[in-house]
């Protein structure tokens, strides 16, 4: 005899078919429906899964934001390194700017993605975060109100079932056991008539027998009329059940709604292609590289680097009283807008100015020496005992006096010394009126220098 656990509508509510016999066989094929006694937990844990997407889609929300704002740190360094490495570089004209407008895409499409940073986390996050609070409540005690209450909605819609359910288990299980006694002894009945025992003990097997019949039926009712019961029940169980299945179903509608909602507002806020500053971006950059012009750039550069270029070309030049004056060879280095620091490496705030130097009015090396007043009786050519006819400085009285540089010095002229502070060489020569001296360097170079860089060594 076989018994199968019914449900209404076609649905297997308790998803279990059991089936018994009386000789004590038993199949029990159980399934992980719904409707099993506590399987409503997982519709439960779908709540607190909800809390956790919600708290997962802020985290990427996050991380993108980040992306966002390094891609458009990164396009900024790039973008103003190039610029400054192309405006020092010799590339010039049209082209010049259609390689700059690179660096130009760079700094705009840098503030786009620092909008669109801004806008994931100001507004797409901002906004999860306040539905996430509203939709869900935490307790004191720990988790979430929204749980709680699905949790004892399923529970509450279960427990008269379930409680029936049980004793229908234990009615099941009483006709199952007196099923397995009357089979033994039946057993035992029929192997006392083939042994040919006591009559009196066939007796008393055969009263055993006839008693675990009885309880077999008695079992049996008992068991049918809880089943009978429990079919009364499910319909009404799985109504409530249902009931509360919907009402957790709207609460999830309305999660996945808002994500769908939530993900499209950062697709638009993502989607730089859409947005006309972006296109406008390019549109500029086009322009621009299409706008360089090769014709354009040859001719400015010819203008400006080449045969175009204005000149000063030599004219004749009356002689002027200006220029009737003889300048010494120091003075020859001065220029005629004021004095010039030059050759200077300080190693210190208290270091000396160097003397000056001077070059001709005109402002270029040219020398424009007047020899009517030379000590030369009329000739222009005579020298000064070197064989140098422009050398106009005599000669100074030769001494030889050991000294310290106190700074370093840089020459500025062939006829200068270079040397660092602390080195020692010789003067050979006494200060002139620009405060220059003359000097001889351990490796035998000879040349000036400005006196106040150094100082006497006291022997």
């Amino acid at each position: 005899m076989s018994w199968l656990f019914r449900t209404q509508s076609g649905t297997q509510g308790s998803s279990s078919t059991m089936s018994g016999s009386c000789d004590g066989s038993m199949v029990d094929i159980s399934s992980d429906s719904f409707w099993e006694v506590g399987n409503y937990k997982r519709a439960v844990k779908r709540v607190d899964d909800g809390n956790r997407l919600c708290n997962d889609l802020m985290n990427c929300i996050h991380e993108r934001a980040r992306i966002e704002k390094s891609y458009a740190q990164q396009l900024t360094e790039w973008g103003k390194r190039w610029r400054q490495l192309v405006e020092k570089g010799p590339q010039y004209g049209t082209l010049e700017h259609a390689w700059l407008a690179l660096s130009t895409e760079a700094e705009k499409v840098s503030e786009l993605h620092m909008e669109v940073k801004a806008a994931l986390m100001g507004e797409d996050y901002e906004k999860l975060k306040n539905w996430q609070r509203e939709a869900y409540h935490k307790q004191m005690i720990g988790g979430f109100k929204e749980t709680k209450e699905a949790d004892d909605g399923f529970r509450k819609a279960q427990k008269p079932w379930a409680k029936k359910l049980k004793e229908m288990e234990g009615m099941k299980k009483s006709y199952h056991s007196a099923c397995k006694e009357e089979k033994l002894a039946a057993s035992r009945e029929t192997n006392s008539k083939l042994e040919s025992s006591n009559p009196e003990a066939q007796k008393k097997l055969q009263e055993k027998l006839e008693k675990c019949q009885q309880e077999v039926q008695k079992t049996k009712e008992r068991y049918e009329k809880s089943l009978e019961e429990l079919d009364k029940l499910t319909p009404q169980y799985m109504e409530n059940m249902e009931q509360v299945f919907e009402q957790w179903q709207q609460f999830e509608d309305k999660r996945i709604c808002f994500f769908k909602e939530l993900l499209l507002e950062v697709k638009q806020h993502l989607d730089l292609s859409t947005n006309h500053k972006f296109q406008t971006i390019y549109h500029t950059l086009e322009d621009t590289v299409s706008a360089a012009d090769a014709e354009e750039d040859l001719k400015l550069f010819r203008s400006t680097q080449g045969p175009g270029m204005a000149m000063n070309w030599p004219q004749f030049e009356d002689w002027s009283i200006d220029l009737n004056r003889t300048l010494s060879r120091r003075e020859k280095k001065r220029p005629s807008d004021g004095v010039t620091l030059m050759g200077i490496s300080q190693t210190g705030s208290d270091q000396p100015v160097q003397p000056s130097q001077s070059t001709s009015s005109a402002g270029s090396m040219e020398k424009t020496p007047d020899w009517s007043d030379e000590d030369t009786s009329g000739n222009p050519f005579a020298t000064n005992g070197e064989g140098n006819p422009f050398e106009d400085e005599p000669a100074s009285p030769a001494i030889s006096v050991p000294v310290r540089a106190l700074y370093d010095y840089d020459g500025q002229e062939q006829d200068e010394l270079t040397f660092k502070a602390g080195d020692e060489f010789i003067k050979i020569a006494e200060e002139d009126e620009q405060g220059w001296c003359k000097g001889r360097l351990k490796d035998g170079q000879v040349g000036l220098y400005p006196a106040n860089y150094v100082e006497d060594i006291i022997q």
